[in-house]
């Protein structure tokens, strides 16, 4: 599968497709109604800051409890339920009189909630394409993810404008019901993808799993790392340049999607494991350039050839999954998409906290170095990954379960049923040994007004 033509002719990708689109504008609509409803009621950009950001922060507790859910829950209905869930906490938000206490912890809790949704929707986006489709798919919804934001900021502007905050956030309860709906009819029914009860214990002991592994570590520190020190970058935008902070980040959208069309569509598998390293390189050094405080011309070009390297996430997570057996695609890339956006979240913590004893321009030149140190210090390391499950597929050392032995004699026995199941579920499935390739930055699961910062739009 090379072409995008090919990709949509997948059935169950577009459902999952407009899923995924309707998430993430749903999510931006409402985020910015209830942001300017917390301003307004409070005048405190704090709180009003939490209200918008404080969901990608909250994905950590997800991570820590949820994730084990992922794979041995029902994909379909999973997203249905978590759609009415959110299109009901966003409802409940718009509630006259709500405290503003309150509004702000459902917002969090939805946002720890969301860590479980975006690994439930990439794992079968995992079962969905094939192997060599997988990348393609990524880029796709990476894609779709930017554009969304883009306009459901400008939707959300306006209805805020026309209609009230309140008005703004019905609205995106209304988008939520919608994607729950294309989820129930578009997405066909399927298995679990593992076996066993969900539990906080055992979503610790695969979070263990995962990292005990060093392939898995060294991939998972270049995902979240060197990306989430630029999107600190992209965080002092609006203190660089108030009046054209709209342009930097348009510049950014651009370039990401231009990424992401190269890598996903028209450069080979046998060549992308070359560009890891690159790529993140990329995404750092022209940043550095702000240590000079270049002019607006001089600052966009360096913002669009930067952001090109966002692409080295769909590298990465192809490698991610191609480490990872199939019963814990979902929980790996959860893992992934929820440790990203906390990562993201601290850098622009960390990049606001430079800027004020400094400047923006120095904040940007620090962070933007430290991004390059970091790449430097993984570049051996991600050399060194293999290209296949290398030891990730049993627990490492020290992160044994107890019965993991009964277990696995059990699992053994439906995963192969439940290959047989898969294979025959539709277009595009795929056995135990077919794994496909990717989840990114820039995710649909929490909404980020930086380019770099989900999804896929900090993703990804």
């Amino acid at each position: 599968m090379r072409t995008y033509q090919e990709l949509f002719r997948t059935p169950e990708f577009r459902p999952l497709f407009l899923t995924s689109a309707g998430q993430v504008a749903a999510q931006t609509v409402s985020g910015l109604a209830l942001s300017t409803l917390v301003y307004t009621a409070t005048g405190s950009p704090l709180l009003s800051a939490l209200a918008m950001f404080g969901p990608a922060l909250a994905q950590v507790v997800g991570a820590t409890t949820l994730l084990s859910a992922a794979d041995r829950l029902p994909p379909r209905g999973t997203l249905v339920a978590l759609s009415l869930l959110f299109a009901l906490g966003t409802a409940a938000t718009a509630l006259p009189g709500l405290p503003v206490p309150a509004a702000l912890g459902i917002v969090l809790g939805l946002g720890a909630v969301s860590a479980l949704g975006g690994g439930v929707r990439y794992g079968l986006l995992n079962e969905v394409l094939s192997k060599e489709g997988y990348l393609l798919g990524r880029s796709a919804l990476n894609m779709s993810v930017g554009i969304m934001q883009i306009l459901g900021f400008a939707t959300g502007g306006l209805l805020v404008a026309l209609l009230s905050p309140r008005g703004a956030l019905l609205t995106g309860a209304a988008l939520y019901l919608a994607t729950a709906g294309v989820a129930r009819l578009g997405l066909s029914r399927r298995t679990p993808r593992a076996t066993g009860r969900p539990s906080i214990g055992r979503t610790w002991r695969n979070n263990a799993r995962l990292w005990s592994s060093p392939p898995h570590r060294t991939v998972y520190l270049a995902l979240w790392v060197p990306n989430g020190l630029v999107v600190g970058c992209e965080s002092l935008y609006v203190a660089y340049a108030p009046r054209h902070a709209g342009i930097l980040f348009a510049a950014g959208a651009a370039g990401m999607l231009a990424g992401d069309v190269l890598i996903g569509r028209f450069v080979p598998r046998r060549l992308r494991r070359r560009l890891a390293v690159p790529l993140l390189l990329l995404l750092a050094v022209p940043h550095l350039v702000f240590f000079l405080g270049p002019s607006l011309p001089l600052a966009v070009a360096a913002v669009t050839l930067a952001t090109v390297g966002y692409a080295a996430s769909l590298v990465s997570q192809e490698r991610l999954m191609a480490l990872t057996p199939d019963e814990l695609s979902g929980h790996a890339l959860g893992l992934h998409s929820s440790g990203m956006l906390t990562t993201q979240g601290v850098c622009a913590v960390l990049a606001g906290a430079v800027a004020e004893r400094t400047s923006p321009g120095t904040g940007i030149t620090v962070l933007a170095a430290a991004s390059v140190a970091v790449t430097l210090l993984l570049a051996r390391r991600l050399r060194e990954v293999p290209e296949g499950p290398e030891g990730p597929g049993t627990p490492g050392p020290g992160t044994e379960e107890p019965g993991t032995e009964e277990r696995g004699t059990a699992e053994r026995g439906t995963e192969e049923r439940g290959t047989e199941e898969r294979g025959t579920a539709g277009p595009g499935t795929r056995g135990p040994d077919a794994r496909g390739a990717v989840a990114r930055t820039r995710t649909g699961d929490a909404v980020t007004p930086w380019p770099g910062g989900t999804a896929g739009t900090n993703t990804a």
